[in-house]
């Protein structure tokens, strides 16, 4: 089920578990699907990772039945199918990893912790340097007390009391051990515990306020709220034209068009993602597809375009935003566009890592005025819509 992953060994990989049922958090959705600030809980929490340049690779852990939903968020992301508990969902996913090359470092996280700072990623990395694990904590600051049939008992001391939090760190080889001599008969709340069974320190680093679980419904209207707070909204426009030439492919939106002529240009010419990474860097304020991958740069000659939309992508969830909505419009006057649409919906969403109703595309003609209107060449202009950070 589980695209398999490369041989070649990552020097840190990210393992997202994601394969919970989320029935504490209300609703019929799992509580990694639902919808914050416009995207997925799960979503938010690959972007996260895949944002912090320390990690080589990213694995996700889903449930059984769940491999068609998340390739729709996120295409070809590394999924392994995980087990009945968290344990063993871990200890799957720690067993792909081995089984494509192993690791030097892994880093455990919850999907139902999303909202993952780097600096958190940072620090639990540099503890790694001198330790076997590591863990993000934050101090308990209320008064804690024992109570029994709802009347008030003794109160406990605070003092080296600490809340959890993930993602959690580790030696790659040193966790995968634990994990697999860890007696089955017990259950283990987090790896750390699995780790410390195996006889070998687990490090404190300070953790984030920010990485607090969702569970319950409540958590999810707070962070709604947090996140709708914190965000500013942001519109790019992008423009692109090719002309037409014989003897080249047409690629359009993503897709192998067959037509008699296709479009001519330094990488494969495709004019509709060109439009739109011009305006997802419009919207970052991050310059043009130009200045990015130049065209005199013999690199990107023939390049794929959809390298140039993965980029635009991954710009934008590196400045913690995220893609709300790409209206593309395609002005020409052949092909028709019209059978061909939903597949280049498909496409752009697959590539940008959202929902397809999050991605309109239409076409038009110039009534046959210009080089449109000739048939000489295909523009095609797009309109994207982000939501970042309000001092981003």
């Amino acid at each position: 089920m589980p695209r398999a992953m490369t041989s070649n060994r990552h020097r840190t990989i990210a393992l997202l578990v994601a394969a919970g049922s989320g029935n504490r958090a209300g609703g019929d959705t799992p509580k990694q699907f639902r919808v914050i600030g416009g995207k997925p809980v799960i979503v938010h929490a690959v972007d996260a990772l895949a944002a912090h340049p320390a990690i080589d690779a990213i694995v996700v852990v889903i449930g059984a039945g769940q491999e068609a939903q998340v390739r729709a968020l996120f295409g070809d992301r590394i999924l392994v199918e995980g087990a009945e508990s968290r344990r063993g969902s871990v200890r799957a996913g720690l067993e792909a990893i081995a089984a494509a090359g192993g690791a030097d470092r892994v880093l455990i996280h919850d999907a139902a912790r999303p909202f993952l700072p780097g600096a958190v990623v940072d620090r639990l990395l540099d503890a790694l340097d001198g330790a076997e694990g590591a863990i993000p904590v934050l101090p308990v600051v209320d008064t804690l007390v024992r109570g029994a049939a709802s009347a008030m008992g003794d109160g406990v001391a605070r003092d080296d009391l600490y809340r959890v939090q993930t993602p959690q760190a580790f030696r790659f080889d040193t966790i995968l051990a634990a994990h697999q001599a860890w007696d089955d008969a017990r259950e283990a709340t987090d790896d750390a515990q699995i780790l410390k069974g195996r006889g070998h320190d687990v490090m404190l680093v300070a953790g984030d306020e920010g990485l607090e679980k969702l569970t319950y419904p409540a958590d999810f209207a707070r962070a709604e709220a947090k996140f709708a707070a914190a965000r500013t909204v942001r519109v790019g426009m992008g423009y692109d034209v090719h002309r037409l030439a014989p003897d080249e492919q047409l690629w359009l939106g993503g897709i192998l068009v067959p037509h008699d002529r296709g479009l001519a240009g330094h990488s494969d010419a495709d004019v509709a993602l060109h439009a739109i990474v011009d305006a997802l860097l419009g919207a970052l304020a991050e310059g043009d597809i130009g200045s990015h991958f130049p065209p005199s740069d013999a690199q990107w000659r023939g390049a794929s375009s959809d390298r140039f939309l993965a980029y635009a992508r991954e710009r934008v969830a590196a400045r913690g935003g995220s893609i709300d909505h790409v209206d593309l419009t395609i002005i020409c006057e052949a092909p028709k566009i019209g059978p061909h649409r939903d597949a280049m919906r498909a496409r752009i969403a697959q590539i940008l890592n959202i929902a397809i109703d999050r991605v309109s595309v239409k076409a038009t003609t110039t009534e046959r005025l210009g080089f449109a209107g000739r048939r000489e060449g295909i523009a095609a202009q797009a309109i994207a819509t982000l939501s970042l950070p309000a001092l981003s």
